[in-house]
């Protein structure tokens, strides 16, 4: 797992923009892997973000990276606790949610059986979260980063700061900026 990797799927976690954000790479050794996201953290603990291993598919693993005081906020907001209480989260401890998350990832056998409350933990909002679960991924108004089901402006300027963002940092690194100087503390 490599800087550049990160900086490009999360740059708008990294910004302080977006609570997290999930991307899949390649490992032939897990140990490895384990000290790859130990270095990882070492860096970005320190800016209030943290990256774990949420699933595992081969020689593939999935990598919830996070901000998780914003997670924790969000897990606050009276709609999202409510729909994840529904699914069986213990929405009074962040931790435990993620752990259900990967739990619900790993027990994948069918698309209608994905988790897609994972949106809660990437900071979608809950009302495009709730949208793509009640008319299952159709009939959204317009696609992005995820399927928008409510304020369409909204969606499409935060699409657009996330690009920005990304592009923007993409070329810093390029640069030869750090990961660990381009990871803000929020």
């Amino acid at each position: 797992m490599s800087d550049e990797m990160i900086i490009e799927f999360c740059s708008p976690t990294l910004a302080g923009i977006k609570t997290g954000n999930l991307f899949s790479c390649e490992y032939s050794d897990y140990n490895q892997l384990v000290k790859d996201l130990r270095r990882v953290n070492s860096v970005l603990i320190k800016k209030g973000i943290k990256a774990i291993p949420v699933g595992y598919l081969s020689h593939r693993v999935l990598i919830y990276l996070f901000r998780p005081s914003f997670l924790e906020r969000d897990l606050c907001d009276k709609d999202a606790s409510l729909l994840l209480r529904r699914l069986g989260y213990n929405v009074n401890n962040a931790a435990e949610c993620i752990k259900c998350l990967s739990d619900r990832l790993r027990a994948i056998k069918s698309r209608e059986e994905f988790p897609h409350e994972i949106g809660l933990f990437l900071g979608y909002p809950v009302e495009d979260v709730k949208g793509f679960i009640a008319h299952k991924g159709e009939c959204s108004k317009c696609v992005g980063c995820w399927k928008v089901y409510g304020d369409v402006t909204r969606a499409e300027d935060t699409f657009d700061r996330y690009k920005r963002c990304t592009s923007d940092y993409m070329s810093r690194y390029r640069k030869g900026m750090s990961l660990e100087e381009l990871a803000v503390c929020a």
